[in-house]
């Protein structure tokens, strides 16, 4: 039977095949399991480079990127290979940090594989898009958060339910903003392919 909040799943719960990018980008948390997900791609050859971004959070007491890069290196993930964003206090500022970071290490990636959790799947995508160069592919490849939540379950729970309404409602403070940006974008892109 069909659920009449189908819709919100579908839209908050994205996941994609992977295949090899050119960088995997964590999401700033506090979650082990993010850094096992992108220490399980590093391994399966997926990219060369794992980017975990993240600023100072009190109840962390370090960076995310540092307790991240911690983890990554437990996982036998070389040091050389974890770049280093480690200023950003929310996703918007995550996917714009590490933009930074990728092109001062002169790596502008066509693909690029988002780790996240399954329940901020679209909010990451969104912001990632929202960033990056507008040809650049994102493949997303979450894990499951503390709580449990999955596309299948969340609306079972009322933390389920809280934690993906909330993600609703973030997307639509972030993204007010950006859609016209996005929608201008793209008509100066058409443009300039209609005059080629």
């Amino acid at each position: 039977m069909d659920n009449p909040f189908d819709c919100i799943t579908e839209f908050i719960f994205v996941e994609t095949p992977v295949s090899p990018a050119d960088v995997i980008l964590v999401t700033g948390a506090n979650h082990p399991p993010l850094m096992e997900k992108a220490a399980e791609l590093y391994k399966q050859g997926m990219a060369p480079y794992i980017l975990p971004s993240g600023g100072f959070k009190p109840h962390v007491g370090m960076t995310e990127w540092e307790y991240l890069r911690k983890i990554a290196i437990e996982n036998g993930i070389p040091e050389e290979v974890i770049l280093k964003e480690d200023k950003a206090q929310h996703t918007l500022e995550n996917a714009r940090f590490s933009l930074e970071v990728l092109r001062r290490n002169n790596l502008v990636p066509g693909k690029a594989i988002v780790v996240c959790k399954a329940g901020h799947a679209r909010r990451s995508l969104l912001c990632y898009q929202a960033e990056f160069p507008i040809d650049c592919e994102f493949l997303v490849s979450p894990c499951v958060d503390r709580y449990g939540i999955t596309k299948e379950n969340w609306c079972l729970t009322e933390i389920g339910i809280k934690r993906v309404m909330n993600e609703v409602e973030k997307i639509g403070t972030y993204f007010g903003e950006i859609i016209p940006r996005w929608k201008n974008m793209h008509l100066l892109k058409e443009k300039g392919e209609n005059e080629i």
